[in-house]
């Protein structure tokens, strides 16, 4: 299997863990699961910024170009309305 295979597949899979944390921490009750699964996901957030490093440097992954400062306000605009609830 060529490198560039295995790092793509292992960003997948954290980023599927990331996903998976994402929606388990804010389900649980227990304070000591909750800290647990947060420290996981931090451990798996550092993983998943290496992988990243390591994908762009050898330009296996090419992010998308910066949004410009007209895309960044207007977003900004959208998301500081008020809900029409």
């Amino acid at each position: 299997m060529e490198e560039k295979t295995m790092v793509s597949d292992a960003l997948v899979g954290v980023n599927g863990e990331l996903k998976m944390f994402g929606e388990m921490i804010p389900q649980t009750e227990n304070k000591e699961l909750k800290q647990c699964l947060k420290q996981l996901r931090n451990q798996c957030e550092m993983s998943q910024e290496k992988l990243y490093e390591v994908a762009r440097e050898k330009h296996y992954y090419v992010p998308a170009a910066k949004a410009t400062k007209e895309e960044v306000d207007h977003v900004k605009s959208i998301l500081s309305q008020p809900s029409m609830r």
